[in-house]
């Protein structure tokens, strides 16, 4: 189907949804990766967190929470339990007083082997029985739904 094409219409099923579909999958995908991440102590609303952090240290709690299309507020209250439980460490800003600057501790710089590890496995066991080219064609299509409602949201 081509970018400016209208989707084909029928009936509508909550089963044949493909938003109910995805939202599913996601579902199960936060509880197997929160189950495996509860042993090293760390919450998938954490681990978030983190997968930003790692690329990208010394950032604000708003650039966060770009980054990762959550509110703020929410981005707040994780930056919290992190402090609390020695994954960062927060410092002023320079150039703004009114910012904090969210760093990473020993603790958390220690735990990316482990936890992306864990995620690994997560998505390996979800693709189990799909070849090379079906998780390649997967991605694809993932990407082009993706982009086609990134769009959608700009109109």
């Amino acid at each position: 189907m081509g970018r400016k094409d209208k989707p084909i219409r029928s009936q509508f099923s909550r089963v044949n949804s493909l938003g109910y579909k995805f939202y599913r999958l996601a579902h199960l995908f936060a509880q197997a990766l929160d189950a495996r991440l509860a042993s090293h102590n760390v919450t998938i609303g954490q681990f978030r967190l983190l997968l930003v952090l790692w690329e990208k240290e010394d950032v604000t709690q708003a650039e966060i929470a770009h980054l990762l299309d959550i509110e703020q507020p929410t981005v707040a209250s994780t930056l919290r339990r992190m402090e609390r439980d020695g994954l960062i460490t927060t410092t002023g800003d320079p150039t703004d007083g009114r910012r904090t600057r969210i760093v990473l501790t020993k603790r958390a710089h220690l735990l990316k082997e482990s936890l992306t590890r864990e995620a690994q496995y997560v998505n390996e066991l979800a693709v189990t029985g799909l070849s090379h080219d079906d998780i390649a064609r997967l991605h694809s299509l993932l990407d082009h739904l993706t982009l086609a409602l990134v769009d959608s949201n700009r109109s």
